[in-house]
């Protein structure tokens, strides 16, 4: 069985992963024994992607997977975009980054609250092939949280496609129209008949 190495230790990831890239053998980068840290100065969600995989393929030389990912308000400019997870200007401070975006658009009309989460995901062959796959998933930004669900901006986005926010959906509904989702699909579409 081949094997993918994942540029993260984020268990609901790597399931995520590991669900639709049957027949491959998914390890995190610790559990390979990668631990260095990777600064993230990409510009795009593709440079940040390719450049964790990258960097983990080269490390371990292996296949490694990365996946850079956010979300695009269209009334802040595509803000936050690749800065989501420190919006606020610290790494991973959900509630300081949701309070910042509802300040922001205190003054933005519903109609005009359009948004989107982007993933790209990038795999980097042991042969420094690299391919890229990005996915989309629509809805706007709501005016309070919704839900509890889910993690970072959920409770604050109402997906199109579900209907609600993703903090009011269950893990299955939301993994079935994700961004992440949608860019793995694609992704493992593309490298079928490739040798990883």
């Amino acid at each position: 069985m081949s094997k993918i190495v994942v540029a993260s230790d984020n268990k609901g990831k790597l399931r995520e992963i590991a669900q639709i890239f049957k027949g491959y053998e998914i390890l995190s980068m610790r559990e390979a024994g990668f631990s260095g840290e990777i600064e993230e100065t990409g510009k795009t969600f593709e440079e940040n992607a390719v450049l964790k995989a990258r960097a983990v393929s080269e490390a371990l030389h292996c296949t490694a997977l990365a996946d850079d990912s956010g979300l695009c308000v269209e009334a802040l400019g595509g803000a936050p975009g690749v800065y989501s997870a420190r919006f606020c200007g610290r790494h991973g401070d959900d509630k300081a980054n949701n309070a910042l975006l509802l300040e922001k658009l205190r003054s933005v009309p519903d109609g005009e609250r359009a948004a989107y989460f982007e993933s790209c995901v990038a795999v980097c062959t042991q042969g420094g092939k690299v391919i890229t796959a990005t996915g989309r998933t629509h809805g706007r930004i709501l005016k309070e949280e919704q839900g509890e669900g889910g993690f970072g901006y959920d409770p604050l986005f109402y997906s199109d496609e579900l209907g609600k926010s993703f903090g009011l959906a269950s893990a299955e509904e939301k993994n079935g129209v994700s961004h992440r989702a949608k860019a793995l699909a694609a992704l493992s579409r593309k490298i079928k008949g490739i040798s990883l």
